[in-house]
């Protein structure tokens, strides 16, 4: 073939893939495109948040606030010596036969073994003030355990005393002998946002410090936790998904700037460890506790003077008034059953619980503006915060009882000490066609818990069915008679 013919063809074929292509790119259907790449350019309406011509966020660096947490962050042990046990509700006090034969095949079920404990706690002073969780310092019940010791980062240990404690809240505070300790500054728990990145620093499942991270997943949360230690439960957690496990309690919550926002306290743990989410208690708060308890041994807690509407505990558009103390801060200033406060001194305020915990981070004495909604409309005005609750009209006893067709009556003190119980309810007169009567509980049950939460007064026993719907489990006993009795209560059947 000679080169002439040979060069005919090649043009021939390139001209023919040319056309091809012409042809295609006319006739072929266009297709759409619902994604963009990133580019220096950015559209106006770009649902992003950087500001960068990359796009890209900056990387997040938790090395310096994980060095400044970690030596502040202790390890606390606690002890408890093996003793035997009082309560005998459930035994035959004058069997002596059968205290005999106990005691020979040490079968004795009345002596408690020694505990060992441990938990985490927060240097927040130079000269060793430290801050933790009650439930890390408690014997169990009302007191505190025999041995307390705190070993820091570097490994010295310290003997610590328990300067005071807060059940309602779960704060503690313990003091060591030492100098110059390293210690965390407070944050600001209000400016806390979701999303944002925290740690966690503390001493889980017996290892030595441990720093984890995650987000601030929820603000405000009750999970019904504090109810367990005391009557007037302060609770609204940080919700975070770092990781956290049993002996966190007491430990760090930092930002990436290394701040304390918070006290971890809580994980929701259905197999006993955990399970995705922690609770730590806001650091305005911790705050407010702290300084009571090394100022005066105890918490000087300000009041409104205002009852929640059962209903609403959690709604999410404000805490609803139920009940104004006829001689409180807020009848002083005309607040009502019926209005929802919105705000305190600015803070949004979502909920019950919420705005528990931001009136308990103020003192007594002290002014704050209240922004709240009666009608639909809004309103603001300020009160100055009591250190009494006030008087309420609507005795609680007389609301749950008419609910839950019985008379009720907290346990009297003498009885409770002859019962060797902590307190109760005592039932009477129970109306056939009640949610209690359907019980078949008989006259002069003593109500000692519900769903496992202790039951010391009948305001207590109100506030908590207040927070639960559908079947509770009830607990107590009848004096005289050996054993814990259990009845299942409907709360739909009110």
């Amino acid at each position: 073939m000679k080169f002439r013919q040979l060069l005919l063809i090649v043009a021939v074929s390139a001209a023919s893939a040319v056309g091809s292509v012409w042809t295609y790119n006319k006739l072929a259907p266009v297709e759409t495109s619902y994604g963009r790449i990133m580019s220096d350019k950015l559209p106006a309406n770009y649902a992003g948040f950087t500001d960068n011509v990359a796009g890209v966020a900056d990387p997040i660096d938790f090395t310096r606030a994980a060095a400044t947490a970690v030596p502040a962050v202790v390890h606390i042990k606690t002890k408890i010596p093996a003793k035997r046990l009082t309560n005998n509700i459930g035994r035959n006090r004058n069997n002596n036969m059968e205290d005999l034969f106990e005691r020979f095949f040490q079968m004795d079920p009345q002596v408690q073994p020694e505990q060992r404990a441990s938990g985490s706690g927060v240097i927040i002073s130079e000269d060793g003030y430290i801050v933790t969780n009650n439930h890390v310092v408690s014997d169990g019940g009302a007191g505190v355990a025999d041995e307390i010791t705190v070993t820091l980062n570097n490994k010295k240990v310290y003997k610590a005393k328990v300067v005071g404690r807060d059940p309602s809240s779960d704060i503690a505070v313990l003091k060591v002998d030492g100098t110059n300790l390293p210690y965390l500054l407070y944050g600001n728990s209000d400016n806390v946002k979701l999303g944002q990145w925290v740690l966690a620093v503390g001493y889980p499942l017996t290892l030595e410090t441990t720093v984890t991270a995650g987000i601030v997943s929820a603000k405000g949360r009750s999970i019904g936790i504090n109810q367990r230690q005391s009557q007037t439960p302060i609770e609204s957690f940080i919700q975070t998904d770092a990781a956290v496990n049993q002996g966190n309690s007491g430990g760090a919550l930092i930002t990436t700037e290394g701040q304390l926002i918070g006290i971890n306290s809580a994980i929701l743990a259905p197999n006993g460890t955990y399970a995705g989410y922690s609770f730590a208690i806001p650091v305005n708060l911790v705050k407010k506790i702290v300084n009571d308890l090394i100022k005066f041994g105890d918490v000087k807690r300000p009041y409104l003077g205002i009852q929640v509407e059962p209903t609403k505990f959690e709604a999410g558009d404000g805490a609803h008034i139920g009940t104004v103390a006829k001689d409180g801060a807020a009848a002083n200033i005309g607040l009502k059953k019926g209005d929802v406060i919105t705000g305190i001194n600015d803070i949004p305020i979502n909920s019950w619980t919420e705005l528990q915990a931001t009136i308990s981070s103020y003192n007594s004495g002290e002014k704050v503006k209240i922004s709240y909604k009666r009608e639909g409309k809004d309103f603001s005005t300020t009160a100055v915060l009591s250190s009494k609750t006030g008087t309420y009209e609507d005795i609680a006893a007389t609301g749950v009882g008419a609910v839950l067709g019985a008379d009720l009556e907290s346990l009297d003190k003498k009885k409770a000490q002859e019962y060797d119980v902590e307190g109760g309810v005592v039932v009477k007169n129970i109306k056939k066609d009640s949610p209690f009567g359907r019980t078949r509980m008989q006259e002069g049950f003593i109500i000692l818990s519900v769903n496992g939460t202790d039951i010391t007064s009948v305001q207590n026993l109100s506030r908590l069915l207040a927070s639960l719907d559908g079947t509770v489990q009830i607990e107590g006993i009848y004096p005289g008679n050996d054993g814990v009795y259990r009845y299942p209560l409907s709360l739909d059947d009110e």
